[in-house]
């Protein structure tokens, strides 16, 4: 039978790549972005209590109440914005769905979505099956901040929604509060809807503030803002996280997530919200928690060849490997992968157009200090 792909420029993603040719080749996998440490012991005691107290059949479409509500007791603390639990909140199952979810409630075929390169990978893909169409603004290749009059001049009587997502992935870099009022100014008085993509929302160094869309009304007003569990409490592989948007946008969200997925884990979703109400010093100290890896990693890479670019936020480190190589970045993963055992991310994936003549690469130190230690090992002898 011939068929006719929907997605022709979808192949298998470059973390499963990565992280396949890194078993193979018995690697240090500083790839894929996934903590190799445990997950808090009391997050696994509330989960070992839900699942035992009988909170295993299908939760609620839009997440449990105890959940929903300490969502909305945080949106309060960390952002100043009151968030109404039963109309402006949805778990979902990973952020990733809610990214599908939002955009897919949204744009409709012969719509314009602009996204800001590099990229997350699943942004483009949620975009071609909605039948719109992603339009692609280049953050500037050094410092990767995002220059404001390109963006105003991408929209047109098409642009239906707008991407961002700080702390970034891949290069950890942060919006100010600048930007915010920067972008304010652009959407006031039009019609595009905002995703902001927040799922490293608590990942943030040296005394920053995350510049979450919730602060600003005027933002919070047009807003998908979506977060992770997974990324927050160590657990990746829970895939748990949820959306905050204004109740139109909730309910246009909740149409598409009840037929996606429908429902999410629900003893996790008891198992965070007793996390969040009771020990919220959890998210309050891990940008100081990461920050000690971050400048550990950093103080082992300059011992190597590659050059470390600055990491406001997040939990991976860009690298500049051009001492090392002139390959393209994703042979020089290959390579560093294949002949000195660390795993990589090129940056290339993540982009329509790569800057020519770039020569970055990911490493990810959501690790212990082991796997770091043994990467660093083998980064020496480049």
């Amino acid at each position: 039978m011939l068929l006719q792909t929907k997605l022709p420029k979808v192949g298998t993603t470059i973390f499963t790549v990565m992280s396949q040719l890194a078993a193979e080749h018995g690697a240090v996998n500083l790839g894929q972005g996934f903590p190799d440490f445990a997950v808090p012991q009391r997050l696994v005691d509330e989960l070992d209590r839900a699942m035992r107290e009988g909170h295993n059949q299908y939760a609620p479409m839009i997440g449990v109440a105890p959940l929903r509500q300490a969502i909305a007791t945080k949106a309060l603390r960390c952002y100043g914005r009151e968030v109404n639990p039963d109309t402006e909140i949805t778990v979902t199952s990973g952020a990733t769905e809610a990214l599908f979810n939002a955009v897919h409630a949204v744009a409709r075929p012969g719509d314009e979505v602009i996204v800001l390169d590099p990229a997350y990978d699943s942004y483009e893909p949620a975009i071609e099956l909605a039948g719109a169409r992603a339009v692609h603004v280049p953050l500037d290749p050094q410092t990767f901040a995002v220059d404001w009059a390109k963006v105003a001049a991408a929209i047109t009587p098409k642009t239906r929604m707008l991407m961002i997502n700080s702390p970034h992935n891949p290069s950890g870099a942060m919006f100010t509060e600048d930007d915010m009022r920067a972008l304010t100014d652009i959407l006031r008085g039009t019609d595009i809807v905002l995703i902001s993509d927040e799922v490293y929302e608590h990942i943030v160094f040296d005394g920053r503030r995350h510049e979450s869309a919730l602060r600003y009304p005027e933002l919070a007003d047009r807003t998908f803002v979506v977060s992770s569990f997974g990324k927050t409490y160590h657990c990746t592989g829970w895939k748990v996280g949820y959306a905050i948007a204004p109740p139109a946008l909730t309910n246009e969200f909740r149409k598409v997530h009840q037929y996606n997925t429908f429902t999410t884990f629900s003893p996790a979703q008891f198992a965070f919200a007793a996390m969040i109400r009771d020990e919220p010093e959890h998210y309050e100290q891990l940008g100081a928690f990461y920050q000690q890896k971050r400048d550990h990693f950093r103080e082992q890479l300059l011992e190597t060849r590659l050059k470390p670019l600055p990491v406001p936020g997040g939990y991976f480190q860009l690298v500049d490997y051009s001492a090392v190589s002139d390959l393209a970045d994703a042979e020089f993963c290959h390579w560093l992968t294949i002949e000195h055992g660390v795993a990589a991310i090129p940056l290339s994936p993540f982009y329509e157009s790569p800057p020519a003549g770039q020569r970055l690469a990911r490493l990810c130190f959501a690790k212990n200090p082991a796997t770091l230690d043994a990467a660093i090992e083998r980064l020496r002898k480049l």
